[in-house]
């Protein structure tokens, strides 16, 4: 009788241990981003703050005055691409030798981590979300309809229409989309991702990954100013991809419910798309982003597929054997051309807009690839960004562009007559609806553009959190409510302008915004460069000594 008081309350206590150890596992391992990973999830009052009120400070003018914003940013960016055109050029090639003597030189075997770090997700998952991230909706617009462009003022003097407009056309946005845009996106990631795993520093953003250069200024104005710059430009790129995607997935809506276009139609799927954003980021990475990234490729490998055996699969076949050696034949002239003495602005209003959006969301891509990236090395990352981003967007150009070509060489669909007429939305469900079995296609079509503009829409919100975060080791995530309150804001803000009209100043902002990050991304990158110098000095990673940190060793 004695005895079994004592034993019965020996049992409950281990009970209750037992409880509370598998309750914070459970929290640990199923909840990521839970209660417990979100200890250190305070804000950097110096860094949100002042941010949020530049945001909203230079949104909300935008969305009184459209018209008269319009014309202030279009004036500064005429300004810009006729000043600093070259700029960007260079910047861009600077960006691709820089990426391909750290993957192929003595630095590419370097760990973004500890020696017994292993990768936090599969390859597959790991590409899926990188490229989801970083080709947004822009992808299922543009392979379609950006060739059309191209056939109807040809670059190099081309004649419209002719056989070389039709070869140029299906060439240059894989161009475009290839290799100097993947490397763009690439090269914030191995300094941030070097500082936050290897250096260990204690917070996920951009300015103190340039502590290396800037030394303690990180810490006070210098660091708040670098961070304001890169949340404002990432805020103005997602506001360009929204002002492309509303109006697209609006179209699509329209011709397969029979619902008439209208404001309160955009304001509806602008709302889905913030739940479904919203959604994943309260989910966290695994749950949530992996989920929909790993959604979006193998839907994406179904229609690309389909479209590739359903239509004309010679052509495509032939016409994107040919664009690869047409590229490949011009690649440094298109890299470094301004048409200075004919000025037909074709440079300026395709390559220096793309290459200065690919800075706008490098920011983006840096922080959030770094994030993913632990326990990959310099030239596993560089490979899957360059190699594998770009082997994909030239998926979707040659087999989408090929298509579109194809209807209109053949007189099948007058895609440019449709597109001179009734603009590229209408365009593009022309191009939908001459595919075999067009309303499936166009609802995989739908689900593919949301998809894959929520995944881009929460891996920003994902950066703004980490960014606004006063602590966050490379193993944590922002808090909850800082991911969901971004995804609020950057919502908020979109259907603001989306209701007065003034999606466009705000999409030419954020083109402008690169100007100041550009130089950011180039202290970012010798930062990098320094920190491994520091670490490895001239040696290989493979003749590094015993007497070498843990930290750094491979």
């Amino acid at each position: 009788m004695i005895d079994e008081p004592a034993t019965k309350i020996i049992d409950e206590n281990n009970l209750i241990k037992y409880m509370r150890n598998f309750f914070m596992w459970y929290q640990l391992n199923n909840l990521t981003g839970g209660i417990i990973m979100e200890k250190r999830g305070q804000i950097n009052p110096a860094v949100f703050w002042p941010a949020l009120i530049v945001v909203l400070g230079l949104s909300v003018p935008l969305a009184i005055w459209p018209e008269a914003g319009e014309v202030a940013v279009a004036s500064c960016w005429s300004f810009i691409t006729s000043k600093f055109g070259w700029f960007f050029l260079l910047f861009g090639a600077f960006c691709f030798v820089v990426l391909m003597w750290l993957a192929f030189g003595r630095y590419g075997h370097v760990k973004l981590g500890s020696a017994e770090d292993k990768p936090e997700f599969s390859n597959f998952s790991w590409v899926a979300m990188l490229f989801a991230a970083g080709i947004g909706i822009g992808i299922m617009l543009w392979s379609i309809i950006e060739p059309i462009y191209y056939l109807n003022a040809p670059p190099f003097g081309v004649r419209p229409h002719s056989q070389m407009a039709f070869e140029w056309a299906h060439m240059y946005g894989q161009f475009h989309w290839g290799f100097s845009a993947w490397a763009i996106y690439c090269l914030p990631t191995i300094p941030i991702a070097y500082a936050v795993y290897v250096r260990k520093e204690p917070s996920l953003r951009i300015s103190t990954s340039c502590r290396a250069i800037l030394g303690d200024l990180v810490d006070g104005w210098a660091g708040v100013l670098i961070d304001i710059i890169v949340m404002f430009g990432l805020v103005g790129a997602v506001g360009t991809s929204l002002g492309l995607a509303v109006p697209l997935v609006s179209t699509m809506f329209s011709e397969m419910f029979g619902i008439q276009q209208s404001l309160g139609l955009n304001v509806f799927i602008l709302v889905l798309w913030v739940l479904l954003f919203g959604f994943s980021l309260f989910k966290g990475l695994h749950k949530g982003i992996k989920v929909l990234s790993d959604i979006n490729i193998y839907l994406a490998i179904a229609l690309i597929a389909f479209v590739l055996l359903a239509g004309p699969t010679v052509f495509i076949l032939s016409m994107w054997s040919n664009s690869i050696g047409l590229l490949f034949n011009n690649l440094l002239r298109m890299s470094f051309w301004l048409d200075p003495i004919t000025k037909s602005g074709f440079p300026q209003s395709w390559t220096i807009f793309y290459w200065a959006w690919w800075i706008a969301y490098a920011p983006m891509m840096g922080l959030y690839v770094a994030r993913i990236s632990r326990g990959r090395t310099i030239r596993e990352v560089v490979l899957a960004e360059c190699v594998w981003g770009t082997l994909g967007c030239w998926v979707f150009f040659a087999i989408f562009g090929g298509f579109s070509l194809y209807l209109d060489w053949s007189n099948i669909v007058p895609v440019s007559q449709i597109l001179a007429d009734s603009g590229q939305y209408a365009a593009i469900v022309a191009v939908l609806k001459s595919i075999p079995l067009s309303g499936v296609v166009m609802v995989v079509y739908t689900i593919l553009c949301f998809v894959f503009m929520a995944t881009t829409l929460a891996s920003a919100s994902y950066s703004l959190a980490s960014i606004s975060t006063k602590e966050l080791r490379g193993d944590e995530q922002p808090a909850r409510w800082n991911r969901i309150f971004w995804a609020v804001i950057l919502g908020v803000v979109s259907m603001g302008l989306l209701l007065v009209g003034g999606l466009k100043p705000v999409q030419l902002s954020s083109i402008i915004a690169a100007v100041p990050l550009a130089p950011v991304l180039i202290v970012l990158t010798f930062s990098g460069f320094k920190m491994l110098k520091e670490d490895f000095g001239f040696l290989s990673p493979k003749k590094l000594t015993i007497d070498m940190p843990d930290k750094v060793r491979d």
